[in-house]
C-alpha cells in the first residue's frame, strides 16, 4: 500500500537532531487541574522524603540504607545481612507493584512519584521559570550573547541549583549513614571528615549534572523502565493518549478558524496548536501515539484541554485512555493479565507478613569451633567448644545474657565471663563449651537445642550439632 505524502513518522529521538546533537528542550510552564493535583503530591512526597532519614520509630530511622554496614531500616524495622531475605522479599513485592501499576495504568508512577519527575519539574524547572522566564523567554536567552544579564541569570540560576543538590546530597547521605551520624559529622565540621566530604561533593556534583544538564535524557537514555512499556502494555492499558478518531476524523488536524463548522467539514478537532509539544518536559508529540519517553506527567492533557476550552470544543481530547477505549469505546476491565499480577502480589505480600511476625528480636547463631573434635572429660562428660554470635537488632540493650541447654541435660560454660550484655542495635561474639553426660547422647552427632536467656526471660532458641564417640550410641 502506498503511503499517503502527508503522513510522517517520527525515526529518531525527540532530542536529538539531524545533525545528532541534542535538541534542548525548553517545555512551556504547565497549568491547570491535573498540574495542580501533581503539586499537591508533590509537595508531599518530597516532605516525606526530606523527612523520612530524621523520623524514627522505637529508636529506629525510617528509613536507612546502609549499604556499608549491611544495615537496613524500612519503616522503622531493621534488617540485618541475617534478614537479607526479607529486604529481597519487598524489593521483588516493589517491583511487582510496579508492573502491575505499569500493566494497568502505564508510566503513571513516572509521572506522579518519581523523584527525578518530581525533583526536575517541581523544584528545578520552577526555579528556572522564575529565574529565566516561560519558554520563548528561555529560548531567547539561550540565543542572547554572553551579556551581562545572561550572565547574571546563569550564575544566579546555577548557584542556586548547585545548593539545592548539595542539600539533596545531605539528605541522601542521611539515608546512607544514618542521620545521626550525618548530624554528628555537621557538628565535627567538614575537615574531621574529610572522605565523608568527598563523598557528599561527589554526590552532589552528580545531582547537579542530571538536574542541570542531563535532565529529561535520564528518562529517555538512562532509565530502562521505559523500554519495559513495550512489553507491559497493551491495547487495555490506561495511558495518557491522544483520540486520533476525534482528532483527525475524515480531513485530519486543521487549524482553527473562527465560526466554521468543524464538524460540516470533516476536519478533526485538533486545531494544530502544537501546545502539547511546547509543553511536553521530554519534547514529544503525544498525538505520534505512545512512546518510550512519555513519563505520563499529564501537562499535554492540561494544556490541551484549555485550548479546547477556549475554542468551545469538548475536553479530552489528550486523556488518560486505553488504546481499546479509542478506537471501541470500550470501558477499562480488570483483565485476567492484573489478576494474575494481584495474585503473585497477594502472596508475596502475605509471605512477608508472617516472616516478619516470626522475626525474632534477637538473632543467634552459635556453631561448633572448626577442626576441633569432642574431649572426653571425667565422670563420663563429653565437651564441644562453640564461638557464638548474637544479633541485637532492637534499640534496648538486652542484659544479663546466659545459655541454657533445653534439649538434654547438660551445661553450658562461657569462656571469661558467665553473662555478658549485648549492645543496642549491635552483636557480641565468643566462645563457650556444652558439656553432656555420654549416657545422654543417643548417636555420635546429636542436636542439640540452646536457650538464649536475658535473666529469666527466653529471648531466642538455637540448635547446634554435638559430637559424640561412637561407641556411646
Amino acid at each position: 500500500m502506498e503511503t499517503p505524502k502527508n503522513e510522517k513518522f517520527r525515526d529518531s529521538i525527540g532530542t536529538v537532531t539531524k545533525e545528532g546533537k541534542r535538541a534542548w528542550v525548553f517545555p512551556k510552564k504547565p497549568s491547570g487541574r491535573l498540574y495542580e493535583y501533581r503539586k499537591y503530591v508533590s509537595y508531599v512526597l518530597l516532605l516525606f522524603l526530606f523527612a523520612a532519614p530524621f523520623v524514627k520509630i522505637n529508636g529506629n530511622q525510617f528509613l536507612m540504607f546502609n549499604v556499608l554496614e549491611r544495615r537496613f531500616n524500612i519503616f522503622g524495622f531493621p534488617f540485618w545481612p541475617q534478614d537479607f531475605h526479607l529486604f529481597v522479599i519487598m524489593m521483588i513485592i516493589g517491583v511487582v507493584f510496579v508492573i502491575f501499576f505499569t500493566v494497568a495504568f502505564g508510566r503513571i508512577f513516572c509521572g506522579w512519584i518519581c523523584p527525578q519527575t518530581i525533583f526536575m519539574e517541581m523544584v528545578f524547572r520552577r526555579i528556572e521559570y522564575w529565574i529565566d522566564g516561560d519558554r520563548g523567554k528561555q529560548i531567547r536567552l539561550d540565543k542572547m550573547p554572553w551579556n551581562s544579564e545572561k550572565i547574571k541569570k546563569r550564575v544566579l540560576k546555577w548557584s542556586i541549583f548547585f545548593i539545592i543538590s548539595f542539600l539533596i546530597a545531605n539528605v541522601f547521605l542521611a539515608y546512607l549513614i544514618g542521620s545521626d551520624r550525618l548530624i554528628q559529622y555537621i557538628m565535627d565540621g567538614p575537615l574531621s571528615h574529610v572522605s565523608t566530604l568527598i563523598s557528599l561533593l561527589i554526590f552532589t556534583g552528580v545531582f547537579y549534572f542530571v538536574f542541570a544538564w542531563f535532565r529529561e535524557q535520564v528518562c529517555i537514555i538512562a532509565c530502562p523502565y521505559g523500554r519495559l512499556q513495550g512489553v507491559l502494555l497493551d491495547n487495555k492499558s490506561i495511558v495518557v493518549a491522544y483520540d486520533h478518531k476525534r482528532g483527525e476524523k475524515e480531513m485530519g488536524r486543521a487549524k482553527f478558524k473562527k465560526n466554521e463548522d468543524r464538524e460540516a467539514s470533516g476536519k478533526g478537532d485538533c486545531i494544530d496548536c502544537f501546545q502539547c509539544v511546547h509543553v511536553c518536559p521530554t519534547g514529544i508529540d503525544i498525538r505520534n501515539g505512545t512512546q518510550l519517553e512519555c513519563v505520563n506527567c499529564t501537562a499535554c492533557i492540561d494544556a490541551c484541554d484549555s485550548i479546547m476550552e477556549a475554542v468551545n470544543l469538548p475536553k479530552g481530547l489528550i486523556r488518560y485512555a486505553s488504546e481499546d477505549n479509542i478506537e471501541k469505546k470500550a470501558k477499562f476491565k480488570f483483565t485476567p493479565r492484573l489478576k494474575g499480577y494481584t495474585a503473585v502480589l497477594f502472596i508475596l505480600v502475605s509471605v512477608l507478613t508472617g516472616m516478619l511476625f516470626l522475626r525474632n528480636d534477637v538473632e543467634a547463631r552459635i556453631l561448633r569451633l572448626p577442626g576441633q573434635l569432642y574431649e572426653h572429660k571425667e565422670n563420663n562428660i563429653i565437651s564441644n567448644v562453640y564461638t557464638f554470635k548474637l544479633v541485637n537488632k532492637t534499640t534496648a540493650a538486652i542484659e544479663d545474657v546466659r545459655f541454657e541447654l533445653l534439649s538434654h541435660k547438660g551445661t553450658v560454660k562461657l569462656v571469661a565471663h558467665d553473662a555478658f550484655v549485648v549492645p543496642p542495635q549491635g552483636l557480641s561474639e565468643g566462645t563457650l563449651f556444652i558439656e553432656i553426660n555420654a549416657s545422654a547422647l543417643t548417636g555420635d552427632k546429636d542436636r542439640v537445642e540452646i536457650g538464649v536467656y536475658s535473666g529469666d526471660r527466653l529471648v531466642e532458641t538455637t540448635t547446634a550439632a554435638f559430637l559424640g564417640p561412637r561407641s556411646y550410641k
